[in-house]
């Protein structure tokens, strides 16, 4: 795998030219799929998919298996797919690939759709389940044994594995491979009926157990699992694999371009191979869908194998799935990150054939970039310490005004109520000040952002000798926005809070999850490698207008970062924030 990169050197997948683009746009040219007609014996899922494929020029589908919730890996994928099929004309399906009953459930089902659209995109009337297509499933399956490409194997998965050979090593024939055709029907129906244990028999395709690919030493492609499918209950107790059912699903739904990632490659041969002897009985109609293969997402920073994911959550390493430092897309929701965000940083990797590493950088920047766009301006203090206007008077209060965003004038301004009393940053404030610092120490003057130029006096202590406040002296003719409030030059510019009028608020400081580019390397423990200030939770004063955020509104706050308001903490009156990035990169080397 090569380097990382901060650049994504790669040109975007639905905006510039791209190994794929190519690939389909040669297509388009010579016509391959421009006069489609359905063969074999017609059937519900194949008369709704024919009749939507009318006018797409191509047919793409993202086909997640619900058992887990989407990770930032799956929104490059989802980006490609729907963006490609956008960019052509075409038509994007959400599949389900929902083979396996033992580990799926609705609430994933759910979770995905609400994900896909969250990210900007609509299947329209495309969603499919890998269940609708069982009864055909089956059904080729009986062709396979019928035209000697398939057979029921009895043997033990111990004794498969030894005959399967190595990758170095030829598989050898086992005792079932040349069994009658209508004894492996038999056995098939047998299966089906549910008159047969869980790990006694299995179909295998028959193809070639010497094959160097070892991918195509007659796989399996039907078993025996007697459980409960979220969808078809208990009609099945058998079911197919995920190799044998997901080509056929592309074939049924007429995918032109079945993009898969690198690990699929090997099995490329196998996907073709299936769909040609379909084909060849009529069962399937030509021109075929074609498996085309692209690099995953490699991010620093993150751990994206379902497995860790999975024993984060359990182990409670995390808050949930939603945890906005786990990199889930549900998490990245909460957290703030924006679907436009995630749709510039899948246009700045682009696509390539080979793997390499993406700094979490890049993501972090293209979240920047749009939250800076879109986010409306707000303060808060974070590390509160008092600041005593003395020459203020008690009781007096005014308006200063603040603009909700520098670059979109057209937002207007907001009230920020000065008074007597103000929070400002503890780190504002410095009893001996280091060098370069232009902010508050005793003699030095400074500007209140949006207000007055102020004087600093000195600070109180407590007895341990922590600032407990700080004392100045304003200017009345300095006000922002007044004539003359120029006349006064200071090099220091400092955010503030009423005291009278903030809102004293959670705020939860989100970080990295990981503290090490690549969690886990070197057959590494990745747990580790957690970041043990991925949260830290402040009780903070913000201005005003901040009581009435409404969950999921973002904002940035000056001079700390983009913040969104917690869709699952927040209350009326009471909003919980959530840090999605600062302002600048603090991981930079």
């Amino acid at each position: 795998m090569s380097k990382t990169t901060k650049s994504g050197a790669e040109p975007a997948a639905a905006s510039t030219s791209n190994f794929i683009r190519s690939h389909i746009e040669a297509d388009l040219a010579a016509g391959r799929y421009a006069a489609r007609t359905w063969g074999g014996k017609p059937g519900p899922a194949r008369t709704h998919a024919g009749a939507a494929s009318d006018t797409a020029k191509i047919r793409t589908r993202f086909p997640p298996e619900p058992n887990g919730y989407l990770h930032l890996g799956h929104a490059k994928s989802i980006c490609l797919n729907f963006g490609l099929a956008l960019h052509y004309g075409g038509a994007c399906h959400l599949r389900f690939d929902d083979t396996n009953p033992e580990k799926e459930e609705q609430e994933y089902v759910d979770s995905i759709r609400d994900a896909v659209q969250w990210l900007g995109f609509d299947w329209g009337p495309n969603l499919y389940f890998a269940s609708d297509y069982f009864d055909f499933m089956y059904e080729a399956a009986e062709y396979l044994i019928t035209a000697n490409h398939a057979y029921v194997d009895e043997q033990s998965a111990e004794e498969m594995r030894a005959n399967r050979g190595t990758l170095t090593l030829p598989g050898r024939p086992g005792p079932w491979r040349d069994r009658p055709t209508a004894e492996s029907l038999a056995r098939l129906r047998e299966m089906r009926a549910g008159q047969h244990a869980e790990g006694s028999m299995v179909l295998r395709a028959k193809i070639d157990i010497a094959s160097p690919n070892i991918n195509l030493r007659d796989p399996t492609i039907y078993r025996i699992r007697k459980a409960t499918h979220h969808r078809t209950g208990d009609a099945w107790c058998i079911y197919p694999m995920y190799t044998y059912a997901h080509p056929v699903e592309d074939a049924l739904e007429q995918v032109t371009h079945s993009l898969c990632t690198l690990e699929f490659e090997d099995q490329r041969p196998f996907y073709d191979w299936l769909l040609g002897k379909l084909a060849d009985g009529g069962l399937l109609a030509r021109p075929l869908p074609q498996q085309i293969e692209f690099a995953r997402l490699n991010l620093t920073y993150v751990v994206l194998s379902k497995r860790k994911l999975i024993q984060l959550v359990d182990e409670k390493h995390v808050t949930g799935w939603d945890d906005p430092r786990l990199p889930t897309l549900a998490g990245a929701r909460r957290r703030g990150y924006t679907p436009e965000g995630f749709r510039r940083f899948a246009e700045r990797i682009g696509v390539s054939k080979a793997d390499s590493w993406i700094d979490y950088s890049v993501l972090e920047d293209c979240m920047r970039e749009h939250l800076n766009e879109v986010a409306e301006r707000r303060i808060a203090v974070l590390d509160p310490v008092k600041l005593i206007i003395d020459n203020y008077p008690a009781g007096q209060q005014e308006e200063c005004f603040a603009p909700n965003h520098p670059q979109k004038p057209e937002l207007g301004k907001r009230v920020l109520p000065l008074t007597r009393e103000l929070w400002i940053e503890r780190e504002d404030f410095a009893e001996t000040p280091p060098k370069g610092f232009f902010r508050l120490f005793p003699g030095n003057s400074v500007r209140l952002r949006y207000g007055y130029v102020v004087k600093c006096t000195g600070g109180d202590k407590d007895a341990a000798g922590n600032i407990t406040a700080v004392h100045c002296e304003y200017l009345p003719e300095t006000k922002s926005g007044t004539p003359g409030a120029e006349t006064v030059k200071v090099k220091g510019n400092i955010h503030w809070v009423s005291t009278t009028h903030a809102c004293a608020t959670e705020v939860r400081l989100y970080d990295r999850l990981f503290k090490a580019e690549h969690p886990g390397a070197g057959d590494r423990d990745f747990l580790l490698d957690l970041n043990p200030d991925s949260q830290k939770t402040v009780t903070a004063q913000l201005e005003p207008a901040l009581r009435e955020a409404l969950p999921g509104a973002r904002y940035q706050f000056e001079r700390h970062g983009y913040f969104i308001a917690d869709s699952r903490d927040s209350r009326p009156q009471a909003p919980v924030f959530n840090r999605a990035v600062t302002l600048r990169d603090s991981w930079a080397k």
